[in-house]
């Protein structure tokens, strides 16, 4: 089976609108959580949220382009903008015979359902637009870069809730270890601060009303972020033959399901995912020196994720860095975990491992080491990156440091 590795990458966050700028005010520990906006005069409970800052959809797309895309497909092609722009990579010609687009998304186009709906509904306005259904059906990103790349391989979308990322990373992970591409654009979009999307969640009572405090004690639940990771993936013989710069090896996924309950977590799930990931990458628990936690701040996930990383790691657990920066960039559903990605290749490659901000003290059922409020520099080998979504559907990716 053919190696993988990661050669450019693309992202916009409540952090930054690149990914330049999310991996810094990550390592700097800064949040991203802030004030909710834009959804005035409707009744929401909610009043915090980690969304897109400064972000004007004209200074990327014009006027005719933006009429078919939803959010969820804009942030996706700007992330997949910068990600092939670091790679450096040709697509012309026979070359995007080749590529793969696989794009996880736990929503699709809210933004456009929640405008038809107000319309059909609240104001009894029967005309929908005409390409109402090109914006909001869930592979629109992976057709709007196969599209915009001229990408003929390979392309669809992954939807597995808060999951949906990393699953679709991992499908891209065996399409090329396989051969059935050479090259791939993998990763996850999510524009799901609406009204109805905020709603929902409020009435699963799992939001914060304060911030995100993963792994603490006084933890009050998770806050909604938005934003989209989009990754270039290369089997390592075609990343060398172009003389590509390599970031990190995505050496290896475990994908399980708990088949126990629709929301509640299970620590056997999660554990034999990361057990999975292990074995396909041909790593052993004390090879691993940072975790990419899920770590959403619901009492519920973090214990429960607690346990399955000590069932996991055993005594190695004690000396592993896990932490969670959801805490600064909030829970972005089926964009989590690219978003996340960008976090654990920055610590691969820079040696720094971001903080769990917000934190207040241990919490005894997350007795493990999560870097607390202030990043940390420590040099490691390699990484895991947890995704636990609802429906029990757990997928991990693990990854080697290069070079």
């Amino acid at each position: 089976m053919r190696r993988v590795v990661v050669t450019g990458m693309g992202c916009v966050s409540a952090l930054g609108l690149s990914a330049t700028a999310t991996w810094q005010a990550m390592a700097e520990g800064r949040a991203g959580i802030g004030p909710l906006s834009g959804l005035s005069g409707h009744e929401l409970r909610t009043s915090v949220a980690a969304q897109l800052r400064g972000y004007e959809p004209l200074a990327y797309f014009d006027e005719k382009r933006l009429v078919l895309l939803d959010p969820v497909s804009q942030y996706a092609l700007i992330a997949a903008r910068e990600a092939v722009g670091q790679a450096g990579i040709d697509f012309a010609g026979a070359a995007g015979d080749e590529v793969a687009v696989i794009i996880g998304t736990g929503i699709g186009g809210a933004s456009t359902q929640d405008g038809m709906a107000r319309r059909l509904y609240g104001e009894g306005n029967p005309r929908v637009h005409p390409m109402a259904i090109v914006r909001v059906m869930p592979n629109a990103p992976a057709a709007q870069l196969s599209l915009e790349f001229g990408l003929r391989g390979p392309a669809f979308a992954v939807a597995s809730a808060c999951a949906s990322s990393n699953h679709a990373l991992a499908q891209a992970l065996m399409l090329l270890k396989s051969g059935g591409a050479e090259v791939a654009l993998a990763g996850g979009a999510e524009a799901c601060i609406t009204v109805g999307t905020v709603k929902a969640w409020e009435a699963m009572r799992v939001l914060a009303d304060d911030t995100c405090r993963p792994f603490s004690k006084g933890r009050r639940g998770l806050v909604l972020g938005e934003g989209a990771g989009v990754f270039v993936l290369e089997t390592l013989e075609h990343a060398q033959a172009r003389g590509a710069t390599i970031l990190a090896e995505l050496a290896g996924a475990g994908m399980t399901a708990d088949a126990a309950d629709i929301v509640m977590p299970d620590a056997s799930g999660a554990a034999r995912a990361m057990r999975a990931a292990l074995a396909q990458a041909g790593l052993a628990t004390d090879e691993i020196g940072y975790i990419n936690a899920h770590g959403t701040g619901t009492p519920a996930n973090d214990a429960t994720e607690t346990r399955a990383i000590k069932a996991v790691f055993g005594e190695h657990a004690r000396q592993l860095a896990v932490s969670s920066t959801k805490s600064m960039h909030g829970h972005a559903l089926g964009a989590g975990g690219a978003i996340e990605l960008v976090a654990v290749i920055g610590a691969l490659r820079d040696g720094v491992l971001p903080p769990t901000i917000n934190h207040l003290g241990a919490d005894p059922e997350c007795d493990l080491d999560v870097v607390p409020n202030v990043a940390r520099e420590r040099t490691v080998g390699a990484a895991l990156s947890n995704s636990f979504a609802f429906g029990g559907l757990n997928a991990v990716l693990a990854l080697r440091r290069w070079g």
